[in-house]
């Protein structure tokens, strides 16, 4: 079972730049749940992939003798899904109903800003990384998703405000 769920269902094992493609199916996932109607699932999804995650990976990693094997990617789909919790949130308390074409950097931007701090490791993420523990895999990505999260609501802050400026 802990393989299971730290390798996200085996997307770990896509190649190649696993924690990319998991980034990219938590990102399918939670616009499909937006699109359906259950945006709410989105932050749940987060907590539930980071609760499991930490039950999960310490007993892979104590399995496979591993510090942080390419295929843990739970880590990939907890700091997406708090990214995305970011944008998604604010959109559907506005009543926006169409987050794939109709306010499509709700979700590009955070992919995107997460998949360049999980990479880049900047600050905190990178302390956490450098960890070698079971807990520092999981809250590297927590933490880049964090960031890209603030991030991602800061860009959109900069943005409407420019438009409502020049309008």
């Amino acid at each position: 079972m802990s393989k299971l769920v730290a390798t996200f269902f085996g997307a770990g094992f896509l190649k190649p730049a696993s924690g990319t493609w998991a980034s990219a199916i938590a990102v399918v996932l939670a616009v499909a749940a937006y699109q359906a109607g259950f945006a709410l699932l989105v932050p749940l999804g987060a907590v539930l992939a980071t609760v499991l995650g930490f039950i999960a990976v310490p007993p892979y990693l104590r399995a496979t003798g591993g510090e942080d094997p390419s295929e843990v990617v739970i880590d990939e789909v907890a700091g997406q899904g708090l990214a995305l919790s970011f944008t998604v949130l604010p959109l559907w308390w506005r009543g926006v109903p169409d987050l794939l074409t109709g306010a499509w950097p709700g979700w590009v931007v955070p992919f995107a800003l997460f998949r360049l701090f999980d990479i880049w490791k900047p600050w905190l993420v990178g302390r956490a990384d450098r960890r070698g523990d079971p807990a520092g895999v999981m809250l590297d990505d927590l933490w880049a998703g964090l960031f890209a999260g603030v991030s991602s609501v800061a860009l959109a802050g900069i943005y409407h405000g420019v438009m409502a400026w020049l309008g």
